[in-house]
């Protein structure tokens, strides 16, 4: 028996799983995050699934440990080394105000203070020609400075190093020698676009991450190495969707920005493909947050932009990042009254230390997870992951001291705690769906994640959707999707030219030199290489991203694929226009073993006698008495069985609610289908 593992580390649990490539088995290991030394929780997770010493062939790790480092400002202390004349690009940034009419509105805090920005002369120009040779006497000077100020990292951003690296790469070797021991990002090696205060604020946010990224992953691999998978090829997830090596992941950490949530938007691509499906909207709701994104045609959604923060106030991450919008509900969010008495749910949670109050580890605010207690949606006393059984008197006690003073019962105040979240959620979902032109009834909304499928019901409601789709291990669906997700190695570079100038065989040999980049050499016969562009109308500011189609004819198909873009886009098109070509963009892809999908023995629609496990008091409406609901074991369903609502469907890692009017049917591979009624 050989073994993939994958891993995902959430604020709140920390999701292990094993497969089995050659039975199909797959097992699950979900236990509370451990903030301190988060390998402990990898360890224990692996030992719950049963994984023996040696049996790992290959591992996949995603982790919060990036994002929550720059979102709670946890880093190293860093040096900004830029052009003479530029030090205050990355304090100045855009001066853009997103929102004109938002009046608490506050701008990016930068990661480092200006009394940490240097500035070294040298200078290219905009085609990367030398204007100024680096000042190498300057610069050592300068790497001086650097050492006494005594930081852990520093951060490189020469001028138009984008098109020509040749100074950055000599200054680099320069703080080789006289910081050896500073952790050194390059610009160059991150991003190769234009726009100067993006590529700086990407480059001083990998040197803040840096040295706490590479410290956790050399110590998850060697601990790896002397307790369970000594022999493991390990694996990182990045936000890109697919996967790559330690080494490169070490040097540019701010690729794992969002390599959890990428797990789940592989593994739904690929139930997607399972079920005949090509588009869909992926809703992941876990302790911490809630995140969505939106799939069309079975293709990775690419964020043109990343902030981390927010928009418009956030630092911009120039990294290939799939477009997932996140939203700070989850089933740990805290809720709380403000001054006027206003109920509020999040961004604030309890995450795994202590966590919510029913969990018995100390904590006493209410969150969402204590409201579905006092409901009953959850049973008290009931297990859960990391050997916890939910404490009802806890989340009774919680709630009610957020109920006191204000007329409302305890009952009351977690409906509306439930309410306020799902109004939350619902609005991560708008901001990828109706934001962007699209209407969230048109797709089927998969929900995975530990409280997803719990709160999937009232979620459709807000936002009108009827078709629900549960997958097989939603709590632990985005470290299945891991297993899902190929090799992949991005590259991008700014090469501004009018499409009326261009020659299609000068542009496929520019393609062709990013996949060699990409893939470090030659590129191998078994990877799938897939080229686009970045272009826009002459005189716009902003592009449109697309697939290059073969050039064999020209580049008029590209052009009328640019013109359909920015008309499905923006409503409006300019076939008569000149259209230029900003930037291209290459991604090589290795594609790794799927695991076949299991097969379900085929049942009648009633399901059988032994998956009713008993049934449960239940309060689906506050303004009525509680109702009498049938509880289904997940795992004696069968392929056929019908289930309506109100229902509750259990297995070992969370429950999947069907309020009145929902009814579900289970497929041939075990997935929930849901279709939800009473919707607005």
């Amino acid at each position: 028996m050989t073994l993939r593992a994958a891993v995902d580390i959430g604020g709140t649990f920390t999701d292990v799983v094993t497969l089995d490539d050659a039975t199909g088995r797959l097992e699950i290991g979900k236990t509370l995050s451990t903030p301190a030394d988060l390998t402990d929780g990898i360890v224990t997770g692996l030992t719950g699934t049963g994984a023996a010493t040696g049996l790992t062939a290959s591992l996949v790790h995603g982790s919060t440990v990036v994002i929550n480092a720059l979102t709670e400002r946890r880093g190293a202390s860093v040096a900004l080394i830029t052009t003479e004349g530029f030090g205050d690009v990355y304090e100045i940034g855009r001066v853009n105000r997103p929102d004109a009419f938002t009046m608490d509105f506050t701008r990016h805090r930068p990661l480092t203070g200006r009394e940490h920005v240097f500035e070294v002369p040298e200078r290219m120009r905009a085609d990367g020609r030398v204007h100024r040779p680096l000042d190498e006497d300057a610069a050592r000077l300068v790497a001086a400075r650097v050492r006494r100020a005594g930081v852990t990292a520093v951060a490189v951003c020469l001028l138009h190093a984008y098109r020509n690296p040749a100074h950055e790469r000599l200054l680099g070797d320069i703080l080789a020698k006289e910081c050896p021991d500073v952790f050194v990002s390059l610009s160059h090696r991150l991003s190769r676009e234009y726009r100067e205060f993006e590529r700086t604020s990407t480059t001083v946010a990998n040197a803040f991450v840096g040295p706490l990224v590479s410290d956790y992953l050399t110590r998850l691999r060697l601990r790896l190495a002397d307790e369970l998978a000594p022999d493991a090829r390990l694996f990182i997830m990045q936000s890109s969707g697919g996967l790559s090596d330690v080494d490169t992941i070490r040097a540019a950490p701010v690729h794992m920005m969002e390599s959890g949530p990428a797990g789940g938007v592989v593994g739904t691509i690929e139930t997607c493909r399972t079920l005949g499906l090509r588009d869909a909207i992926a809703f992941d709701m876990g302790g911490t947050t809630a995140k969505a994104s939106v799939i069309r045609d079975l293709t990775f959604p690419q964020a043109t932009e990343y902030q981390v923060g927010g928009h418009g106030s956030g630092l911009p991450v120039q990294i290939p990042c799939l477009d997932i919008v996140e939203v700070g509900t989850g089933g740990g969010s805290i809720a709380w009254r403000d001054e006027a008495g206003g109920l509020h749910v999040g961004p604030r949670s309890a995450g795994a230390q202590p966590g919510p109050a029913c969990y018995g580890q100390g904590g006493e605010q209410a969150t969402v997870t204590d409201a579905a207690v006092v409901l009953g949606l959850l049973p008290s006393g009931s297990l859960l992951s990391g050997g916890l059984s939910l404490d009802g008197a806890a989340a009774e006690a919680a709630v009610g001291r957020v109920a006191a003073g204000t007329g409302l019962t305890t009952a009351e105040t977690a409906g509306g705690i439930l309410a306020i979240a799902a109004a939350s959620m619902a609005n991560a979902v708008r901001a990828v769906t109706t934001e962007r032109g699209l209407d969230p009834r048109d797709f089927p909304l998969f929900a995975y994640g530990g409280n997803g499928p719990l709160h999937i019901s009232l979620v459709a409601r807000e936002l009108g959707i009827t078709r629900v789709v549960i997958p097989t291990a939603p709590a632990v669906f985005s470290a299945v999707g891991m297993l899902m997700a190929d090799i992949r190695h991005d590259s991008a570079r700014t090469s501004p030219a009018r499409l009326d100038d261009l020659d299609p065989a000068t542009l496929d040999r520019a393609f062709a030199e990013l996949a060699a980049e990409c893939a470090g050499g030659a590129v191998p016969a078994s990877a799938r290489v897939v080229r686009q562009a970045d272009l826009r109308y002459v005189g716009q500011e902003h592009t449109i991203t697309l697939d290059v189609p073969p050039l064999d004819t020209g580049l008029d198909p590209l052009k009328r694929a640019f013109d359909a873009a920015h008309r499905e886009r923006f409503a409006h098109d300019a076939p008569d226009e000149p259209a230029e070509l900003v930037n291209l963009r290459v991604s090589v892809i290795q594609p790794v073993p799927r695991p076949a999908p299991v097969r379900l023995a085929d049942g009648d629609p009633l399901p059988p006698r032994a998956a009713l496990t008993g049934t449960r008091s239940v309060i689906l409406d506050v303004t009525a008495p509680p109702v009498t609901c049938p509880v289904y074991s997940r795992s004696a369903l069968l392929a056929g069985n019908k289930i309506h609502g109100p229902a509750a469907i259990a297995e070992g890692t969370t429950t999947t609610l069907l309020r009145e009017g929902d009814h579900c049917r289970v497929d041939d591979h075990g997935n929930l289908h849901l279709t939800i009624g009473g919707t607005r």
